[in-house]
């Protein structure tokens, strides 16, 4: 009972999450107008937008490691791209929906984060190349963040907050607090959680990328590739089971 009120809540959340999002899209559209404009470019909204997609880039990667073919995955991944959040709180909603927990005390957020099937077999064959690919990525969005407050300014003024720049934020913390889930559920302490989730609203996808990186040296090559996404009690409790 505790596991389907906790499934539940959980698609609720994300459920009413995607369509703030949807009608942020919608509204802004309406009142200001396509975003395909050059106006809009600002040196800071640039900077938001390569932060967003750094956060996309990592959620994809998930999404792919969860689909059980390219097909799926190339299309999860062009909805993402396209529609950011509102695609994201799609597809947790409907993995949500196809989560079938074992038992009342087994945690619906276990089977949402893995893929399903033989889980021993998958094996971390890509640690050392998401090691250098998040690295990478974290080095160039504290580039982009550190030359734009150079070029710029800071990014707290009032003429920046546009409508489009608001729904792009809005887009950005609703991807960082289904981020923000997965570091929850795989911390072992509230303190570690606190700490990384105020990172992550503080500095976006550099604290994501930093978080990847530190997780993926966690674990070898040899170690099932679950082991990054669940903490120690879930993923040796699932190990034992398959």
């Amino acid at each position: 009972m505790a596991a389907q009120g906790s499934l539940v809540a959980w698609r609720a959340v994300f459920a009413a999450l995607g369509v703030v999002m949807v009608a942020t899209l919608v509204y802004t559209c309406a009142t200001d107008g396509s975003p395909f404009r050059l106006d809009l470019l600002t040196p800071w909204m640039v900077a938001t937008l390569a932060d967003f997609y750094v956060n996309v880039i990592a959620i994809s990667a998930w999404v792919i490691y969860k689909e059980a073919n390219w097909i799926s995955s190339a299309v999860w991944v062009l909805l993402l791209v396209c529609f950011g959040s509102a695609a994201t709180c799609a597809y947790i909603v409907k993995k949500l929906f196809e989560v079938i927990p074992a038992g009342s005390a087994q945690d619906p957020l276990d089977l949402l984060f893995i893929r399903q099937g033989n889980l021993s077999q998958k094996k971390c064959s890509y640690v050392i190349v998401g090691r250098i690919i998040f690295s990478i990525l974290g080095i160039f969005m504290a580039s982009v963040v550190i030359y734009t407050v150079i070029t710029d300014g800071l990014p707290f003024r009032k003429e920046l907050l546009t409508p489009w720049m608001a729904a792009t934020l809005i887009d950005f913390y609703i991807n960082v607090f289904a981020i923000s889930v997965w570091v929850a559920h795989k911390e072992s302490s509230w303190i570690s959680t606190t700490i990384w989730i105020v990172l992550l609203i503080c500095f976006g996808s550099i604290s994501t990328c930093g978080y990847i990186v530190l997780q993926l040296f966690h674990v070898s090559y040899q170690d099932p590739i679950y082991h990054v996404l669940l903490n120690s009690h879930s993923k040796y409790g699932i190990a034992t089971s398959v």
